[in-house]
């Protein structure tokens, strides 16, 4: 294995950094040298991915890309972003990148089709949800996602806000309530489509089976890459 991965990650930095832990745990290796060189640029300065979507907030488009572009001129041969909602600004330039993209969307909708084939509940950002981004990526698929309702969008968002704020266990008090919510109605997997709930469902205390984490899906993506091509 010679390819070496590029990720952009701080969005959040606790996010980005239970990544870079998927990504040594599951490695199948068995000394120092087995594992993959990976660089990793970590900047929480790129502006809030959601509150740009929404019109409240600064493009990140720019750094986004100037952080991508770095890792390539420093010896990423393919690229990752542990953020989903920063893809809704990536995509208007992946196909411009000179390097592969392991894109997270792609990774977790082939998660949840394999998980969970008759469907399973989206939760992320208020960002990712009004960008109709996932459910793009799963209709090429023939897959479907269901929303949260609408009231239960904003306590989503609050409980991703907790884990930012270094609030695991709240957080996590906030992922078992929603679950269990969501669950009274259908009694679906739970895709955590924002990196920051992976977090919070380890600490809420449910069922790990239940979940379909959009980081464990990056992070198998990225070692399917790097082990297999």
């Amino acid at each position: 294995m010679t390819k070496t991965l590029g990720v952009l990650g701080g969005m959040g930095p606790a996010a980005g950094a239970e990544f870079m832990k998927l990504l040594a745990r599951d490695a199948p290796a068995k000394r120092d040298q087995d594992h993959p060189r990976v660089i990793m640029l970590s900047d929480p300065s790129i502006p809030d991915r959601t509150e740009a979507i929404l019109g409240r907030g600064e493009d990140p488009t720019p750094l986004l890309r100037r952080g991508l572009e770095s890792l390539v001129e420093w010896g990423a041969d393919v690229l990752t972003v542990p953020c989903n909602t920063a893809h809704v600004f990536i995509d208007r330039f992946r196909d411009e990148l000179p390097v592969p993209f392991i894109h997270i969307i792609e990774a977790t909708v082939e998660a949840a089709a394999a998980s969970s084939p008759g469907g399973a509940w989206l939760l992320g950002t208020s960002g990712i949800r009004s960008s109709g981004l996932y459910s793009e990526y799963a209709n090429r698929k023939g897959y479907r996602f269901l929303d949260p309702p609408d009231e239960a969008q904003e306590v989503i968002h609050q409980c991703l806000l907790r884990v930012k704020a270094g609030e695991i266990a709240e957080a996590g008090v906030v992922m078992r309530k929603i679950a269990e919510e969501l669950w009274s109605k259908d009694d679906r997997l739970i895709t955590t489509a924002c990196t920051e709930l992976p977090l919070a469902y380890a600490a809420s205390g449910l069922p790990p089976r239940k979940e379909i984490s959009s980081l464990q899906a990056l992070s198998d993506a990225c070692l399917k890459f790097l082990y297999e091509t």
